[in-house]
């Protein structure tokens, strides 16, 4: 019986043992570099973008074979109920009075084989010039996706180990709050304290737990988003990797970022806007050459399954097709006055959008130069209400210092790294930002 029982828990634990192990496989381990990859990778907006990028490739092969030799071929099945028909006497005196000659096949099959070839047309030549720079415009689309998706993956890790870090620090101070509480129930049991005072720490508790609870939420909802920036599914385990701090290396690296130059033809978005001005540019040139004349060779050959007595039709027709356009009562005037205008407007809208993000440039690095003042202020602190703690907690050792006291300054030492940790979040956003703009280190990571 002994045994029986021992055999069944050496089974259950294993079981459970594969089960973690199991567990322990399906848990991905990111630092932020692997995960900017994983993105790169399994991103579906990267994925459409890389699409785009296929599909304007094929456009370009598109637009080039239609100014390349073309091929048809066509079989058509004919039935004439009545073939109409000649006296044979017409044609031969010594023919039989009611006699016929019949001036067709009554049933056929025809086939026929086309060969033509574009010789000139100013559309075509616009277009192979469009379609390369759609391509161009595919690519820089891709680039913007890519900037976006890097901006979002680093924001939300670093939201994800800031609400880590925050509930460690909330978890601390709920535990300090719940001990001094239980201290100061049993001093109001003997009189030394009021009720007000029990009653002040239980709702400070309440209020930590609260906020407790509603970073677990956040954390689970920000990993979830981060699992769709990476393509992954919502039940994948992810653990992060990367410690929540910045050295001085880093607030080099940093200040030095605040200081970058802002080239506005590096920008992605200056860029798409400038390819789309030229094609706005070609689409108003394809318009203009669509008064211009089209030129075409062509090779028709025809064979007949039953071939009547007299067939008029050849067998092999060389020529060329030319296409004026000769008057349209002002609407191609008015549809080439429209892209005109469209052209002129894709010009002030990059001309408009360039003195606006100069502007930003401006604006984005004064903000990372702030945002980097605040945590080199808020470091400072920090490590100065660390002193101070340790220095209490010395003297609460010593007896020298209440629990009461050495609660304020913890908390108060807490909250000074809470705002530690949100400065080094504030300052990675103002670093994205102009990452994104400036458009660098997209491919890599630091």
């Amino acid at each position: 019986m002994f045994l029986k029982k021992f055999q069944m828990m050496l089974l259950i634990l294993l079981t459970f043992g594969v089960v973690k192990i199991t567990e322990a496989q399906d848990t991905l381990r990111l630092s932020l570099n692997d995960a900017l990859k994983i993105a790169q990778e399994k991103n579906l907006n990267i994925k459409n973008s890389q699409l785009d990028l296929k599909i304007a490739q094929k456009k370009i092969w598109e637009t080039i074979a239609i100014g390349l030799p073309h091929i048809d071929g066509t079989a058509k099945y004919q039935l004439i109920p009545t073939v109409p028909t000649l006296p044979a006497s017409n044609f031969d005196p010594n023919a039989a009075k009611d006699a016929v000659i019949e001036l067709g096949v009554k049933q056929n099959i025809v086939y026929d084989l086309s060969v033509s070839q574009l010789i000139f047309n100013g559309s075509y030549l616009i277009g192979l010039k469009a379609s390369k720079v759609y391509y161009n415009f595919s690519e820089q689309s891709l680039e913007k996706a890519m900037t976006e998706i890097n901006e979002s993956v680093t924001n939300t890790y670093y939201m994800i180990l800031v609400g880590q870090e925050s509930r460690k620090v909330l978890k601390v101070n709920l535990e300090n709050v719940n001990k001094t509480f239980g201290d100061i129930k049993e001093m109001y049991k003997q009189g030394f304290v009021e009720k007000t005072d029990v009653d002040q720490l239980e709702l400070t508790a309440n209020t930590i737990t609260n906020a407790i609870v509603q970073i677990d939420n956040n954390l689970e909802m920000g990993k979830r988003l981060l699992k769709i920036h990476l393509g992954l599914t919502v039940d994948a385990g992810i653990v992060l990797t990367d410690p929540l701090g910045m050295d001085e290396a880093q607030v080099t690296k940093l200040t030095a970022l605040s200081r970058e130059p802002f080239i506005l033809e590096k920008n992605v978005d200056f860029k798409l806007l400038t390819t789309s001005e030229l094609l706005a540019k070609y689409d108003y040139q394809r318009e203009i050459t669509n008064s211009l004349p089209s030129i075409a060779a062509f090779y028709n050959h025809q064979e007949k399954w039953k071939t009547p007595i007299f067939d008029f039709s050849p067998k092999n027709v060389f020529g060329i097709n030319l296409s004026l356009p000769i008057f349209s009562s002002g609407q191609r005037n008015a549809t080439v006055s429209q892209k005109r205008m469209t052209y002129e407007k894709a010009t002030n809208t990059k001309l408009y959008v360039g003195n606006t993000l100069l502007m930003q440039s401006d604006q984005y690095l004064n903000d990372l130069r702030t945002k980097l003042d605040k945590f080199q202020i808020q470091k400072k602190s920090m490590e100065l209400s660390d002193n101070i703690y340790q220095r209490t907690l010395e003297k609460y050792k010593q007896g020298i210092s209440s629990s009461m006291e050495l609660m304020t300054i913890q908390n108060q030492y807490l909250n000074n790294l809470t705002n530690y940790y949100q400065g080094i979040y504030d300052v990675v956003g103002a670093r994205t930002k102009i990452e994104k703009l400036f458009n660098i280190n997209q491919n890599n990571s630091k």
